[in-house]
């Protein structure tokens, strides 16, 4: 994301753990019953050269929300050249055949809107928020730098050098930022995913002008992007101004590859000891491989999340930080994708505290779950979080939007902004456990214990 050099990856998980508490204190114990969610009264047409557009018409203020999706990750990086999709998140903000560097922010941050963007495992997304009166300019804006970005080495190399800072700022220099890397290079052995999205110096370094280009060739064009637009705007209008600056972009003749590779089922347990200079006290990581984004689990899962790992009041915080005193940080986190997903598990072990006693208590807490029910109270509790977060995100056109591109793009149906948050009230006690029993086993957990260079011996790594 363009925080001046600041990755996606680092702000939301530097996010998550300054606000825990301020969210469980936050969230209420009711939401709205299910008849009374409105729905996201949306629009979809097809151009002919494959761009996709979703809309919303909502006058509630005199904004509107712009966002292009590009159905491109780091998991579609060239082999040996990770990094690629994020790197063209920072190059896209450069010239065009229209436009000067950084242009883009005086076409919305001196009218009083603000854009920004993100890279994913599987997308790579690009919005805006401006007073509706300038919707017209920056469709203009998108579709310029969609047909006619420049791609040339003065810009490659000026956004590849920040990519490379933010590799060292973010993942070099803080304490656990290894960790983060460690955790998808050990969790998956033949997908993609294994390489993160920021890449890494080596690769970024051997990268030419020329791979750069077949990459932008391949990924950015018009049937590889949906066109999200929320907020204040006449409908025929928009259709015509879409028709005007995306419509003339000619639809490539050569085939958009897709990642087949499937990561296999795991079939037993991989422990990993990793040492690193900077580790003030030991950390332990744990995975589950789980299903993709788009299964009928996910719901389960992300309840089980949050029952696990939301605030003081979590399972996790008060059996491992409060009670037992092994770890002074422990969160959860269902990071599920467009393939396969990952459960993850971090913790931060308390001041002499050993990663054994740790990994006990927290897998002892995810017996629990796979052994009894969890309680209606606390399954009501989660489901409130989890819908409220959903409801808040939808207070805005942009909220509005992220959510119609992620079920659009990654669910593969809008309608699944209308229908997910029912399906998400609808999770039993059931459901919950019996995900916990079927993907949190033995056989599927990768396990990483996370030391300072200077510690002891520790088990070498190994299969179980």
């Amino acid at each position: 994301m363009r925080f001046a050099t600041l990755s996606l990856v680092l702000l939301a998980t530097a996010f998550v753990i300054a606000t825990a508490r301020a969210q469980d204190a936050a969230r209420t114990a009711t939401t709205p019953p299910t008849d009374e969610i409105p729905r996201l009264n949306y629009r979809t047409r097809t151009l002919p050269n494959g761009l996709r557009i979703v809309s919303v018409e909502d006058h509630t203020s005199p904004t509107v929300a712009i966002q292009v999706w590009y159905h491109v990750g780091s998991k579609d990086d060239p082999e040996g050249r990770s990094g690629f999709a994020h790197l063209f998140e920072h190059m896209m903000f450069k010239s065009t055949k229209n436009m000067k560097d950084e242009m883009l922010d005086r076409l919305t941050e001196d009218v009083g809107g603000f854009n920004n963007a993100f890279t994913a495992d599987d997308v790579t997304v690009y919005f805006e928020v401006v007073p509706s009166n300038y919707l017209e300019t920056l469709l203009w804006a998108e579709a310029d730098r969609l047909a006619s970005l420049n791609v040339n080495e003065e810009n490659f190399r000026s956004e590849r050098d920040v990519v490379k800072e933010e590799f060292r700022q973010n993942y070099l220099a803080p304490p656990y930022g290894k960790l983060n890397l460690l955790i998808e290079q050990r969790s998956f052995t033949k997908h993609p995913y294994r390489r993160p999205g920021i890449g890494n110096i080596e690769e970024l370094n051997a990268a030419t002008l020329e791979d750069v280009r077949r990459f932008h060739a391949t990924y950015y064009r018009p049937d590889n992007a949906t066109l999200v637009v929320v907020g204040d705007f006449d409908p025929k209008q928009l259709d015509a101004w879409v028709d005007k600056y995306f419509g003339r972009i000619p639809k490539p003749t050569s085939p958009l590859p897709r990642v087949a590779v499937r990561e296999p089922d795991r079939t037993g347990e991989r422990r990993y000891a990793e040492r690193a200079p900077n580790v003030p006290l030991p950390a332990v990581a744990v995975t589950y491989l789980v299903p993709p984004q788009r299964s009928d689990e996910a719901f389960a899962l992300r309840v089980a999340e949050t029952i696990l790992a939301r605030g003081e009041s979590s399972r996790l915080y008060r059996a491992l930080v409060y009670e037992q005193q092994v770890a002074q940080f422990a969160g959860a986190n269902a990071d599920l994708r467009e393939d396969h997903g990952l459960f993850v598990f971090r913790l931060i072990l308390a001041s002499g505290k050993q990663p054994d006693q740790a990994e006990k208590a927290l897998l002892a807490e995810i017996e629990k779950m796979q052994r009894a029910p969890v309680a209606p109270a606390e399954l009501e509790k989660a489901k409130n979080q989890l819908v409220t977060d959903l409801l808040r995100e939808r207070e805005t056109n942009n909220g509005k939007a992220l959510a119609i591109g992620e079920a659009t793009v990654l669910l593969g149906d809008p309608e699944r902004v209308n229908t997910d948050i029912a399906r998400l009230q609808a999770v039993t006690a059931a459901e919950v456990q019996r995900v916990m029993q079927r993907f949190f086993t033995d056989k599927n957990r990768v396990v990483i214990h996370y030391l300072a260079e200077s510690s002891g011996n520790v088990q070498a790594e190994g299969r179980r």
